[in-house]
C-alpha cells in the first residue's frame, strides 16, 4: 500500500550473451573493465549497483521506437568525448559517433556522457551500443515494442481482481491461476457482508470486487479512483487520437472480450462497480457518501494468497476524500460508458451526483493518519483538489451550471499545474477541462487551462535537459513511489503533445519510458519482464516466490515503485544507507518502501505504454480538416462546420473558406481563421448561413478551406429549404429554461430518436421568436445566426439508438418575452 507522497522472473529476451564482450567487425573482442575503460565513475550504495557498475552503457533495455528518440547514458568520469558504435545483431556496425560530456548527475552521483543516435532509422532486435570497448544490454528497434508492455502492464489488473477465479489462459500460466478470494467462501470472511469498525456503522455492506490495491489484499477509494481515471481516460485520449483500436474490444486478456465493450473498459468496470459499492446507502446516516476503505483486521501476512485470508474484513469510516474520488470517476464513467451501457452509464451519473451533494454536506471527514492498523490510512487533510477534480468531471459530463459555478470558484483553477498522485488530483481535474471536446468554459479560460499544462510539461523540459539521465523528476523527487510521479509527469507531457502536436512534448514522454525501462543509475528495468535486468521480486502478498518457490514471481508489466531515498524499510535501511537518491533501491520483496507494486502506478505504466504505443505515421504535409464534410443549412439561418489543422505549422497560416461552386444562396459568415504552432489542433468554427427566397429547390454549393503551405479541404452545404412541406423526422424534443435572471436564462434541450433505425451524428435546429442571442453552449456545438440556432453534437453523444435521448444546454440573453421555440427540426427534417 503506498503511503502519502508529494512477469514472470526471467526477462524477455535470454540474458546478454555478450556480457563482457563485444562483437566485432571481424570477431570477439574481449572487453577492458569498465572502470579502466570509461573511466572511475562516482557511485551510490554499491550494494544495489555492483553489477550495474558491469554495464556502464545504459540503454532502454527493451528498445526504441523508429520514429522516437534514441539516447542512451554512458557512466564515465572521462572529460572528454567517447567514440561510440551502434552495432546489429551480427555485430556490424550501423552508425558511429561521438559522446556528449554531461558530467555530475546531481540524482545519481554519476559522471555521465550522452549518446545520441536518433539518425539511425533502421528496425531490428538484438542492437548493442559500444562505448568505449563496453557494450549495452541488447535492444530492438521496432514500431511494435511497446504492443507487449501495453497489453501486459493492464493486465496486471485482471490478475489484482478480487472476486473472480483468474484463469490461466488469460493471466499466463498455471502458476498465476487462483480460485476467487474473498466472496465469503471459507477461511474468507469476505467481502460479500463486511462490517464495520466498531462505532462506525450497525450494518454490513456488500462489497466483493475491484482490485487489490498493491502488494496487500486492502482495497482502497481513493487509490481505486485515480487507477480507474488513468485507464478510462488512456481509452479517451486514445480516441480523441483515433487509437482506441488498440483498446477495443478482444485487445486484452480479460474474461468479458467479445462482449462489444473496450476492454480497457471492461477492466476498468471492475473497479468501477466496486467503488459504486462502497457507497453509503440511501436511508444510512452519511448517505451518499463513500466508505474510505476495507481491508483485513490486522495486517495479512506475507505470503498469504487472497482465498487463504482468513482475518475478519472491516469497512472503514466514509471520507471526503473517497467519496469526492467516487464522484469523479462516476461522472467519467457517465461520459465514457454511454454509448456502449447506457443503463450503467445513468447509474454511474446518479451515484457521482449523489456523492457530490454528499461531500458538500460533508466537507471536511478526513481520514486520519492514525487509522494505519491492517492497512494503509490513505491520510488526506486537504481535499479542494479532490473537490476541484471533481466538479471538472461532473462539468465535462454534465455541463450544468452548477458544476461550472464550482470549478471556477477554485482557486486551483487559476493555479499553475502541479504533479498530481493520489493526494494531489488537482491536475486531473485540469487535464479534463482542457480535453474533452465541449466542456462548458469559456475559450479564454480553456486556452489558459491548456497553458497551465503545456507550462507544466515545458518545466518537466527542463528539469530533464539538466540530467545525465532525463528524467521528469527533481533530485529531491526520489519519494515512495518515484516512478509513478515519474511516469505521472511523464503523462502531462502526453497531453501537451495532444493539445500542441509539439513533437518535444512526445519525445519527452518516451525518453521517460527509456529511464523506466534501464536507462537510469542502476541499469535497472522495473518493468518485470521487459528488459535484461528486470524487477523480478517486488513486494505482494502471492506474488511472492521470492518468500516461498511454489509461489510465482509478479506477472510481466508489473511496475516497481523505484528508488525512494527515505528507507522506510528494514531491509532498505540496513542496505542502501548512503544511498544518492536515484540509486535508494532493491529488488528484494522485504523492501516495500522501493519495490511495492500498486494500481495507480501500475495505471500511470498502462496510460504511458499505450502512449508510446500509438502507430503514428511518418509526418504528411500539413492539411486543413474540416468535420462534417456535409452540413445542412437551414433556409433563414445558419449552421457551423469547425477547422483545424493535421499538424502544427512552422509559422501562423491564415485559413480562408470560399464558396467554390452551387448555390449562391448559402455563404460564410465568417471571418478568416489564425492557426499557430500552439492552437493548431483547436477547432475554430465557421459559420454558414442559407438566405430566405420564395423557391422550393434545396440548393447546395462546395466550400474551400486553405491557406499558404497547407493542404485544402472541401465541404459540402445543402440548404435546408423551409418553402415546400419538409420532411418529418422521428423525433421527440423536450426545451426546459432552468433558470433565468431578467436578462439571461440557461436552458436544457433533450431530443429523442423515437423512430426504429440509429441517428448516426445530429444537427438540432429552430428558431427563437424574439430577441434571445446564446452566449455558451455545452455537450454540443451551438451556433446562431438571426434567430436561428443549429446545435451539431459533440462526438461522444453524436449516436441516438431507436428510444436513446441526447441532452445539450446553452446560456443565452434575452430582454422581453422568452418563450419556447414552436418547432425544431433533426438533420433538416421537423420533429413529429
Amino acid at each position: 500500500m503506498p503511503p502519502a507522497l508529494s512477469g514472470p522472473g526471467l526477462p524477455r529476451r535470454a540474458a546478454a550473451a555478450l556480457t563482457g564482450l563485444v562483437l566485432a567487425a571481424g570477431g570477439v573482442t574481449a572487453l577492458a573493465p569498465a572502470a579502466t575503460a570509461l573511466g572511475t565513475a562516482a557511485t551510490g550504495a554499491v550494494a544495489a549497483s555492483a553489477s550495474a557498475a558491469d554495464f556502464p552503457v545504459r540503454v532502454n533495455q527493451l528498445g526504441y521506437l523508429p520514429d522516437g528518440p534514441k539516447r542512451a547514458t554512458v557512466v564515465s568520469a572521462a572529460t572528454a568525448p567517447l567514440a561510440w558504435q551502434l552495432r546489429d545483431s551480427s555485430g556490424a556496425q550501423v552508425a558511429a559517433g561521438s559522446t556528449v560530456v554531461h558530467g555530475a548527475d546531481p540524482a545519481s552521483g554519476q559522471s555521465t556522457h550522452l549518446v545520441d543516435f536518433g539518425g539511425y532509422t533502421g528496425t531490428g532486435s538484438g542492437f548493442t551500443l559500444v562505448v568505449g570497448g563496453s557494450a549495452s544490454h541488447p535492444f530492438d528497434i521496432s514500431a511494435a515494442l511497446y504492443d507487449g508492455l501495453r497489453a501486459d502492464s493492464l493486465n496486471f489488473f485482471y490478475q489484482q481482481r478480487s472476486g473472480i477465479a483468474i484463469d490461466a489462459a488469460l493471466a499466463g500460466g498455471s502458476a498465476y491461476a487462483r480460485p476467487a478470494g474473498h466472496l465469503g467462501v471459507a477461511p474468507n470472511k469476505g467481502d460479500t457482508g463486511v462490517p464495520c469498525q466498531a462505532g462506525v456503522c450497525d450494518y454490513r455492506l456488500d462489497v466483493r470486487g475491484g482490485w487489490y490495491d498493491a502488494g496487500d489484499q486492502g482495497k482502497y477509494v481513493v487509490n481505486g479512483g485515480i487507477a480507474t481515471r488513468e485507464l478510462v481516460n488512456s481509452f479517451e485520449r486514445a480516441r480523441r487520437s483515433g487509437g482506441d483500436a488498440a483498446l477495443g474490444d478482444a485487445t486484452l486478456r480479460v474474461p468479458e472480450r467479445g462482449n462489444g465493450v473496450p476492454d480497457v473498459l471492461d477492466e476498468a468496470r471492475w473497479e468501477l462497480e466496486f467503488l459504486l459499492r462502497m457507497q453509503v446507502p440511501d436511508g444510512k446516516p452519511m448517505a451518499g457518501m463513500a466508505f474510505h476503505k476495507i481491508h483485513d483486521a490486522q495486517w495479512t501476512a506475507l505470503p498469504t494468497r487472497p482465498e487463504l485470508d482468513d482475518q475478519q474484513r472491516e469497512l472503514h469510516k466514509p471520507s471526503t476524500a473517497a467519496t469526492l474520488n467516487l464522484a469523479a470517476t462516476a461522472a467519467q464513467c457517465a461520459r465514457v460508458y454511454a454509448p456502449y451501457d447506457a443503463a450503467f452509464a445513468a447509474r454511474c451519473l446518479d451515484a457521482a451526483r449523489r456523492a457530490w451533494t454528499a461531500a458538500k454536506a460533508n466537507p471536511d471527514v478526513l481520514a486520519p493518519a492514525t487509522d494505519s492498523t491492517g492497512g494503509g490510512a490513505y491520510e488526506d487533510a486537504d481535499v479542494s483538489d479532490e473537490f476541484y477534480w471533481a466538479a471538472a468531471e461532473l462539468l465535462a459530463t454534465t455541463g450544468e451550471s452548477q458544476y461550472r459555478d464550482a470549478v471556477t470558484s477554485f482557486p486551483l483553477h487559476t493555479e499553475p499545474a502541479d504533479a498530481f498522485w493520489w493526494g494531489g488530483t488537482g491536475t486531473l481535474g485540469r487535464i479534463t477541462l482542457a480535453t474533452v471536446p465541449g466542456v462548458a468554459l469559456p475559450a479564454d479560460d480553456l486556452a489558459r487551462l491548456r497553458g497551465l499544462l503545456t507550462s507544466a510539461a515545458d518545466g518537466y523540459l527542463s528539469t530533464m535537459g539538466g540530467q545525465g539521465y532525463a528524467v521528469p523528476l527533481a533530485p529531491d523527487g526520489y519519494v515512495w513511489g518515484s516512478n509513478s510521479a515519474v511516469a505521472n509527469n511523464a503523462m502531462v507531457l502526453g497531453v501537451a503533445y495532444e493539445l500542441t502536436g509539439q513533437q518535444r512534448y512526445r519525445t519527452g514522454a518516451l525518453e521517460t519510458m527509456d529511464y523506466l525501462l534501464g536507462r537510469n543509475a542502476l541499469d535497472r528495468s522495473y518493468v518485470s519482464g521487459y528488459g535484461e535486468r528486470a524487477s523480478e521480486n517486488e513486494h505482494h502478498r502471492f506474488w511472492a516466490h521470492q518468500n516461498d518457490a511454489s509461489l510465482p514471481h509478479p506477472p510481466a508489466g508489473s511496475f516497481a515503485g523505484g528508488p525512494n531515498s527515505g528507507l522506510q524499510d528494514p531491509v532498505a535501511q540496513a542496505q542502501l544507507a548512503g544511498c544518492a537518491p536515484a540509486a535508494c533501491y532493491l529488488d528484494d520483496i522485504g523492501s516495500y518502501s522501493t519495490n511495492e507494486v500498486a494500481i495507480n502506478w501500475n495505471a500511470s505504466l498502462a496510460w504511458l505504454a499505450a502512449f508510446a504505443a500509438e502507430r503514428r505515421a511518418a509526418p504528411a504535409a500539413n492539411a486543413v480538416q474540416v468535420a462534417p464534410a456535409a452540413v445542412t443549412v437551414p433556409e433563414g439561418g445558419s449552421a457551423a462546420v469547425t477547422v483545424k489543422l493535421s499538424a502544427a505549422p512552422a509559422q501562423d497560416v491564415t485559413v480562408t473558406v470560399v464558396r467554390t461552386s452551387g448555390d449562391t444562396d448559402l455563404s460564410v459568415t465568417s471571418s478568416p481563421l489564425v492557426f499557430t504552432p500552439a492552437n493548431w489542433a483547436t477547432a475554430q468554427r465557421v459559420s454558414l448561413s442559407a438566405a430566405q427566397d420564395a423557391d422550393a429547390v434545396a440548393g447546395s454549393a462546395v466550400f474551400t478551406a486553405g491557406g499558404p503551405g497547407v493542404q485544402s479541404a472541401t465541404f459540402t452545404a445543402t440548404e435546408a429549404d423551409d418553402d415546400g412541406t419538409p420532411p418529418a423526422a422521428s423525433c421527440a424534443v423536450a426545451y426546459k429554461v432552468d433558470s433565468s435572471w431578467g436578462s439571461g436564462f440557461t436552458a436544457t434541450v433533450t431530443v429523442k430518436n423515437t423512430g426504429t433505425s440509429t441517428v448516426s451524428g445530429w444537427t438540432l435546429g429552430w428558431s427563437f421568436a424574439g430577441d434571445q442571442r446564446i452566449t455558451g453552449g455545452w455537450n454540443a456545438t451551438v451556433a446562431q445566426s438571426g434567430a436561428a440556432v443549429t446545435a451539431r453534437d459533440a462526438g461522444w453523444n453524436g449516436t441516438l439508438a431507436p428510444g436513446a435521448s441526447a441532452s445539450f444546454g446553452f446560456q443565452a440573453t434575452y430582454s422581453g418575452s422568452n418563450a419556447t421555440p414552436a418547432r425544431f427540426t433533426l438533420n433538416g427534417a421537423v420533429c413529429a
